[in-house]
């Protein structure tokens, strides 16, 4: 069944709709959600709250528009509210890096232990950036989406988009610099 199915589904009152869409997306938006905010339960809170009000207003939902989009920008945005104004990033200026070195590494990685050592230094790397910068991050290299769908699930400009996603690279670059240069 596909989405526009779900969505009709759903419409009508059938619950399963829904079952139907969480199948498809949750993965997906959960693994959004925790690169966002760096906590496991408040990802799964997000995700779920934003399928309950997806859920709640799904009479207003265009089924001519494509769903994940929508729910993505929904997760992304829910994400970022969630960690707005908390102090759960750090920032430690004395490690910098080459985000784009360690993930062309981590394509090619031999070995599983290796692997998971870079997934970490990127993961605590993404935790000392701001939510915003981390949603870019996790929009542009974790969900493959262009700066234009970008704009459109931030509700920004595509010059805002660019400015967020370059700050975004150069304090990650920032932060695992040193220690690409000094494996080497």
């Amino acid at each position: 069944m596909d989405d526009t199915q779900a969505i009709r589904r759903l419409k009508r009152g059938d619950i399963g709709g829904l079952e139907i869409l969480m199948e498809q997306y949750q993965v997906k938006a959960a693994r959004a959600a925790f690169l966002i905010t760096h906590d496991e339960s408040v990802a799964q809170d997000v995700v779920q709250e934003t399928f309950i009000r997806i859920c709640q207003r799904i009479q207003q939902f265009d089924e001519s528009r494509p769903f994940e989009p929508y729910l993505i920008r929904s997760v992304v945005h829910a994400a970022l509210n969630a960690v707005r104004g908390s102090e759960k990033f750090t920032s430690l200026e004395d490690e910098t890096g080459e985000v784009e070195n360690l993930l062309d590494r981590a394509a090619s990685v031999e070995s599983q232990v290796e692997f998971t050592q870079l997934q970490h230094e990127i993961l605590n790397a993404l935790s000392k950036l701001s939510p915003r910068q981390r949603a870019v991050i996790v929009q542009r290299y974790y969900l493959d989406m262009s700066e234009r769908e970008m704009a459109l699930t931030l509700d920004a400009a595509p010059g805002t988009v660019k400015w967020l996603l370059n700050a975004a690279r150069e304090r990650l670059r920032h932060l695992l610099g040193q220690k690409g240069e000094t494996d080497e």
